[in-house]
């Protein structure tokens, strides 16, 4: 994904649950930006709440008015699910390229 440092915009990952048919949206999914260069998993202070945008799309506001301002460069995108069992699933979701 691509987007403009002054822009304000929904980042969007679509979620798949496993097994087929559990209800994910009980629980708002959260989302990390880490800058390209940076290596490992995020930490607690790295992630912010997103919402569901419908069953099986998570989303976040992010840009000058959204949860996460972002400066230029390329941003690794994760995503944590917060399944109603005992998981807690992490994912890097793809890349954001701010320009």
């Amino acid at each position: 994904m691509l987007i403009p440092a002054s822009s304000t915009e929904y980042v969007s990952v679509a979620v798949t649950a496993q097994p087929a048919g559990v209800d994910l949206t009980g629980s708002a999914p959260r989302f990390a930006f880490l800058p390209e260069a940076r290596r490992g998993n995020p930490t607690a202070a790295d992630w912010v709440t997103g919402e569901w945008d419908d069953a099986d799309t998570a989303r976040v506001l992010v840009g000058p008015d959204g949860a996460s301002s972002l400066t230029r460069g390329t941003w690794h995108v994760w995503i944590e699910i917060d399944p109603p069992n005992d998981e807690l699933v992490v994912r890097r979701a793809g890349a954001l390229t701010v320009t």
